[in-house]
């Protein structure tokens, strides 16, 4: 077990020891959550980038994915196939 001291603006630091373990290093980001019990459980957060996508890449992405007759032909037959 490790002990770590409060700063005063209520920053600590976590040993290298247990960034190791639990494989931080660097600036990273960590969800904070405080039990009733007393404990502070800090856990790794993913951040993930967000795209805003413009009507133009949106119509992208629909003409991609847009099934071709020999698809639509295939799709029609197999769910004829379900409803006997």
């Amino acid at each position: 077990m490790d002990i770590v001291k409060l700063g005063k603006k209520g920053q600590l630091s976590l040993p290298a020891g247990v960034l190791r373990k639990l494989g931080l290093q660097g600036a990273g980001t960590l969800i904070v959550e405080a039990t009733d019990d007393g404990a502070v459980i800090l856990r790794p957060a993913a951040v993930y980038p967000i795209e805003l996508y413009t009507d133009s890449r949106v119509k992208e992405f629909e003409d991609a994915n847009r099934l071709t007759e020999p698809e639509k032909a295939r799709v029609r037959k197999a769910l004829s196939r379900r409803k006997r």
